[in-house]
């Protein structure tokens, strides 16, 4: 129901020292509920070569270490003391236009198409899975983040100071935007989700906005049946 999906995103919250750290951040929270699954299909491929075009307009033009929304989250990442060696979601997808974007399934196709073409990390969680509403804090280096290396399963701890997204029962995604975890990771039968999408200057509010319609519109198609609940998290 509706009103669970707003109690959820209620609890919801940033802990002060993010935005000591980055006064600029702002985050759109989506719940949604009933949402269609299935593999690739004509609409997500479609979104994908959308965003893939309107990428590589853009990259031949500008690099990539250059566009505007991820020079300012390299800058974050270094403002909390990760290596260059680790891009944000939205660096990491837009490198990988000019080869194709990833096909996954229907789900996952949609918003990493939206994420690119709106240039906006964005990350999908599985919402039964989540044990209590997201949170965004600094590690204190104790948490745990569990992961796959090698193709088993493996537990990790973030690094002190690390920004990291988290439930009551440990860290849900690393480096703020970098990678998620494989508890409250997406399958492919995931009908209950959250979506989180992260914003920095000068990336603005009617921006962020715009890439959660399409987004919405997009995971909407094809089911009248669908829940919604937003939340805008800010410094205010």
């Amino acid at each position: 129901m509706a009103s669970k999906l707003k109690a959820f995103l209620d609890g919801a919250h940033i802990a002060p020292e993010v935005f000591t750290l980055r006064p600029d951040y702002r985050c759109l929270l989506i719940a949604l509920e009933n949402v269609p699954t299935g593999p690739s299909d004509n609409a997500s491929e479609a979104l994908l070569q959308d965003a893939e075009s309107t990428a590589k307009a853009t990259l031949a033009k500008t690099p990539v270490t250059d566009l505007p929304h991820v020079a300012a989250w390299r800058q974050a990442y270094k403002q909390f003391g990760a290596k260059s060696k680790f891009r944000n979601s939205l660096e990491a997808l837009t490198r990988r236009v000019d080869a194709g974007l990833p096909r996954v399934n229907r789900l996952t196709d949609t918003y990493n198409a939206v994420s690119v073409k709106h240039q906006i990390p964005l990350g999908g969680e599985d919402l039964d899975k989540y044990d209590g509403s997201p949170f965004l804090k600094r590690s204190a280096g104790d948490e745990k983040f569990e992961t796959k290396e090698g193709g088993e399963p493996v537990v990790e701890h973030p690094d002190v100071g690390e920004v990291v997204w988290c439930d009551s029962s440990g860290v849900t995604c690393r480096r703020w935007n970098w990678r998620q975890g494989t508890r409250t990771a997406l399958a492919a039968d995931t009908t209950r989700l959250l979506i989180i999408m992260d914003a920095l200057d000068p990336f603005s509010n009617e921006a962020l906005n715009a890439a959660a319609d399409e987004l919405v519109t997009a995971l909407s198609q094809g089911s009248s049946d669908v829940l919604v609940e937003r939340r805008f998290l800010g410094n205010s």
